[in-house]
């Protein structure tokens, strides 16, 4: 009887545990790792003075295009609702992000840089500093600037066959043609 109730109740905590230990796997920071920079902005209400002022920011065109250059995503977080480039996130995936960064209680803004590499480059309370933002990505190493090749550039690495391919290197093997299913 006592390893029936040992049973069921190991069962009943892995069932009651397994959201909560999965929730941080939704974390929509996770897909954007290798691709993009997320600067998040975490505030009380959607009128905090971070959030306008670097929605505000976004609006001229410049600093838009400096922002899109630099791989930048922008997600704001107000109170519990999250949104990502102004597109609405579900409560799950906003809370997981919030739980990934790790942050203190705080009646101030948080506003946090995240690399290519899923690491912390910035954190501070207050308003945003786009200005400062910019410098600090242009400042990171080359290998961080550059996490994912551009998609044109993955072919040209490929070695051409034929005359001049070395003797040691194989040539990419071509595709058979003529085959049917």
């Amino acid at each position: 009887m006592l390893s029936r109730f040992c049973t069921l109740t190991a069962l009943l905590a892995a069932a009651v545990a397994a959201p909560v230990l999965a929730a941080d796997s939704d974390s929509p920071l996770l897909k954007d790792r290798g691709q993009y920079r997320p600067l998040i902005v975490i505030a009380r209400s959607s009128a905090d003075p971070a959030i306008t002022g670097v929605k505000k920011a976004l609006e001229d065109p410049a600093t838009n295009k400096a922002f899109k250059d630099r791989n930048m995503v922008l997600y704001t977080v107000a109170g519990t609702i999250g949104q990502r480039d102004g597109k609405y996130l579900d409560p799950q995936p906003t809370m997981a992000m919030i739980r990934e960064l790790k942050l203190g209680a705080s009646d101030a803004a948080w506003v946090v840089l995240v690399g290519k590499d899923g690491e912390k480059k910035l954190e501070d309370k207050g308003t945003v500093d786009l200005k400062k933002i910019f410098a600090a990505i242009d400042q990171m190493p080359m290998a961080e600037k550059q996490a994912t090749p551009a998609p044109e550039e993955a072919p040209a690495k490929a070695a051409p066959a034929g005359k001049g391919a070395k003797a040691g290197k194989a040539a990419p093997a071509e595709p058979p043609s003529g085959l049917d299913d």
